[in-house]
């Protein structure tokens, strides 16, 4: 079967960095790569300090100033520190594929990651995941990222879903997403001239054609689903982060009073039943429990192997 790394560039809290861990180590993921943007970053040392078991499939970098100088100079932009980043795990990952995710991001397979790799064909160099965004819903207990519904985008085949999804900002959040809508991917290890992006990759220079989602493989991405933490984020996200790419929303949110914000969020980021039963009955929504406190309890236990 073919193995499989992940790669991200991290800057989170602690508890949530150790989920993204244990998750995907618990989906079976052989080896994860994560590069903390913050050098000095106490969670290095919180990875650094997992049972030897665990810490053996991890590789920690701290991205100081001379991880920035061997790799030419350190970027003012995130994206592309990240990109760097993952183009450096690339050349050191020892797995047949190496997923480029953020921290914030799970990959959510329907069979084992490892058979539907090795379904791939020989000439495909990626495989993509599309985007699911967890909805917010304050009676969840709280599991580090917490959700049960994911919404794909609602692109034209859904169009009459958006007004009762959306409401009246329908016309500034493309593709009813407020983060990226073209997923994340797999790219194919020991490929020369292949080079990893943030959502797709280059070949010699030139960008490799994105194929198809891959049905068996979805990416739930915590974007927005605690409301306080999605406000607190907004001054970055619309200047250096993803709104800076959907005008409209970039637009909207800036002028917005905090009353508006906050209805803005209320409207798109929940899912009322009868909406919510809708989207699961068409595919357009899906339901998980990660369960990621007793997956990073089970990461600390020197007991388990």
């Amino acid at each position: 079967m073919a193995t499989w790394a992940v790669v991200a560039t991290v800057k989170a809290p602690e508890e949530k960095v150790l989920a993204f861990v244990a998750h995907h180590l618990s989906i079976g993921a052989r080896h994860i790569h994560l590069y903390f943007d913050d050098p000095d970053d106490p969670t290095a040392d919180a990875i650094a300090a997992l049972p030897e078991a665990r810490r053996a499939r991890i590789t920690l970098t701290r991205c100081t100033a001379d991880h920035w100088a061997a790799m030419g100079n350190r970027h003012e932009r995130h994206q592309n520190r990240q990109a760097r980043n993952a183009r450096d795990a690339y050349t050191r990952c020892t797995s047949d594929w190496l997923a480029h995710v953020d921290v914030d991001e799970f990959i959510l397979p329907s069979h084992p990651v490892d058979a539907v790799l090795d379904a791939a064909q020989p000439t495909d160099l990626v495989v993509r995941m599309e985007p699911f965004e967890a909805m917010h819903d304050p009676d969840l207990p709280d599991d580090i990222c917490t959700a049960r519904l994911f919404r794909r985008p609602i692109k034209h085949d859904f169009w009459r879903l958006r007004n009762p999804a959306l409401g009246k900002y329908k016309k500034v959040m493309r593709d009813g997403m407020l983060s990226h809508s073209v997923g994340k991917a797999f790219f194919r290890i020991g490929v020369p001239g292949l080079s990893p992006r943030l959502h797709g990759g280059m070949l010699k220079g030139a960008r490799i054609r994105a194929p198809e989602f891959q049905p068996d493989l979805r990416l739930l991405h915590f974007h927005a689903q605690d409301m306080q933490v999605w406000l607190d984020a907004l001054p970055f996200r619309l200047t250096r982060g993803a709104y800076q790419y959907n005008p409209p929303l970039q637009a909207y949110l800036a002028a917005a009073t905090d009353q508006e914000r906050v209805a803005f969020y209320r409207t798109t980021q929940t899912l009322q039943p009868d909406i919510a039963d809708i989207m699961l009955e068409v595919g357009l929504a899906v339901e998980a429990n990660l369960d990621l406190r007793a997956k990073v309890a089970a990461l600390k236990d020197a007991s388990l192997p």
